[in-house]
Order: structure tokens, then sequence, then C-alpha cells
């Protein structure tokens, strides 16, 4: 065999090689929040989200033309509601899901083993995500840039967070007092947020300290341990959860004769957050962390005018949040119980 020949057996020999080698040094494998492991070959083009964290995560990563399918709750960004649904958060449809041929899906801890399982057993590349902390949710957006191929974009996403947070706590350790601070999710019966919740980071990282630190998750208390605990600072979730803007929470505790006395409602410190984004675990939980913040050691600032104002928490680049004022708040809800009753 001459050389040429020797030469040219060798090199198809490697190019067989290389072709054989190339799809398992470019798959990823990723382990999700529940241990299970998945092997990614490349980007995927059609996901599926099934919570509305999960969305919000993918559409800040930049991947909205790869979204194919969400909830019905996926309200946020408004983008993601012209997208085709595949059912409720724990009532998603099966066949739906089939029906866009997803290469990926985002599923969250609360769709459900079966359900998880289910779309595992035909063949689909799940992810399942489950932060249980402020760290863990930035963990979850580098997991999610890493199986969409958007590692760049999920690192600058979570830098930019990361500088928010540092600048919160910054702020919260410059201050003289750590006020006592419930968070309420709902009225009836009270449900607070205890140890182990988001809110409860929140409360800690921007300066406060939780009113009912023997409380475990999220539970309901009593009007007379509510008494009892007597918050300094009073933060409740505006809306039902899943897109509602009823403020029927922070009218309770206005209409109840006996918070009458309760510190944080006698010195109008009852500050009204979006449910949806306190309760999500996304890019605009930092959105929440600088409204716990601006409630708990409020910032006077200078406007255009030259009048004093309080507040004025940034958003995540494409993403909006408010807090309201005690004041205006207070007119407001005012305004609201007149018409109510007329």
């Amino acid at each position: 065999m001459s050389l040429n020949k020797r030469i040219m057996g060798f090199l198809a020999v490697m190019s067989v090689l290389i072709l054989a080698l190339y799809p398992v040094q470019g798959a990823l494998t990723i382990t999700d929040d529940v241990g299970y492991s998945t092997t990614i070959e490349s980007p995927p083009q059609r996901i599926v989200s099934l919570a509305p964290a999960n969305t919000e995560i993918l559409f800040a990563l930049g991947l909205n033309d790869r979204v194919v399918g969400v909830t019905e709750y996926c309200n946020y960004p408004p983008e993601a509601q012209e997208k085709p649904k595949v059912g409720g958060y724990s009532t998603v449809s099966i066949e739906k899901v089939i029906a866009l041929k997803p290469d990926l899906i985002l599923a969250a801890y609360g769709n459900g083993e079966a359900l998880i399982s289910n779309l595992r057993n035909l063949g689909f590349r799940v992810i399942v995500l489950h932060p249980e902390t402020l760290d863990g949710i930035l963990e979850d957006i580098r997991l999610a840039g890493m199986a969409t191929g958007a590692e760049q974009n999920a690192t600058s996403l979570i830098g930019e967070m990361e500088e928010r947070i540092r600048r919160v706590e910054e702020r919260a350790s410059k201050a003289r007092e750590r006020p006592r601070v419930a968070h309420v999710i709902w009225n009836d019966p009270i449900y607070v947020s205890g140890n182990g919740t988001f809110q409860d980071e929140l409360i800690a990282r921007a300066g406060g300290m939780n009113a009912f630190p023997r409380v475990e998750g999220w539970k309901a208390v009593g009007i007379e341990d509510f008494l009892a605990a007597d918050p300094q600072v009073l933060i409740v979730n505006r809306g039902t959860g899943m897109g509602g803007g009823e403020d029927e929470i922070a009218r309770y505790f206005f209409t109840e004769p006996r918070f009458s006395n309760v510190t944080a409602i006698r010195e109008g410190r009852v500050h009204l957050v979006d449910t949806d984004i306190v309760d999500r675990a996304g890019p605009r939980i930092v959105d929440a962390l600088e409204q716990f913040a601006d409630a708990i050691h409020p910032v006077e600032r200078t406007d255009r005018t030259g009048a004093l104002t309080t507040g004025g928490a940034a958003s995540t680049p494409g993403f909006t949040a408010g807090i309201t004022a005690p004041a205006c708040m207070f007119a407001i809800l005012l305004l609201c119980i007149g018409t109510r009753r007329r």
C-alpha cells in the first residue's frame, strides 16, 4: 500500500471517529432540583413551560421565540399570554403538550410527580425547577441558561440580580434597627410567611426580622397571635396569586377594628406587593426584595420638584413592579371601601 493510500485511510478513520465522538462531546447533562439527570445534545428549539416562574425565566433569557407553550397562569411578561396554553399549573393537559412537540419541558415541583413521570415516559426531556432560597433561584436561572444554550444571557442576568441584592444588603447593614415584619398572603384565615419561605429570606436580607419566627413555612395564625406579634411593618399581597388585582387582604386589616392598635396599622406602615412578583421564583424576586427594603427601611429622596419621596426601587430589565406608599394606599383603600359600601 502506498504512503498516500495509508494517509487517506488514516484520515478516513479519524473522520469517522470525530463524527462518532462529536455528539457525546457536545452533549450536556443537566441535573435538576429533584435530582433527575437529563442529557441535551443541542440547544432546544421548542420549549414548553409548565410554571409562571419558569416562563419569566425563559423570557428574561431572551428565549421568547423558542417558547411554544405555557400554562394559563403564565401572564408575565405580557407576550407570554399570546403563547399556546397547555392547561393550568396543576392541571396540565398531556395531549396539548404532545401536540406542541417540545424538545424541552421546563417543569416545576408543583406540577406533580405523576405528570412529570408520564412526560418522561413518553420520551420528553423534562427539567424540574424547585428552588428553596434566593441563591437557589439564581442557580436555577443558570441551569436554565445551560439547558437552553443561553448561558451568556443567564450570566449577565444573574450578575445584575446579584448586584441589586448586594445593594439592598449593604443598605440594610447600615440600618439602626430591625423592625418586626409580617408578610401576609391571605386573610381568611390569616396566613403568614414563616421560616423556610422566600418571603422570610426577603425580610431578613432587607433588614427586618420576621414577626412570626416560630412559624414554619406558610401557616395560618389566629387573630390573638397576630395581635401579640404586633408587627411594626405589614407587607400584604395584592391579587390572588395568579394575576388578580384585588386588595382584599389589605382592606381586611384596615376595616377590622381589632387591628387598630397594631403598630404597623396605627403608624401607617402597611405596604402592598404584587403576589405574582413576591411568590414566583423567577427574576422578579429581586424586585420584591427591593420593595421589602423600601417598606422596612424607607429612603427619602428628592424628586424633580424638590419634594421628598420614599422608595424608588429599580426593576429587572424588561420587568416592572411597584409598591404603594402607606399614605397613598390608605387613601385608595378608603375610596374603595366607600365605593363598595355605596
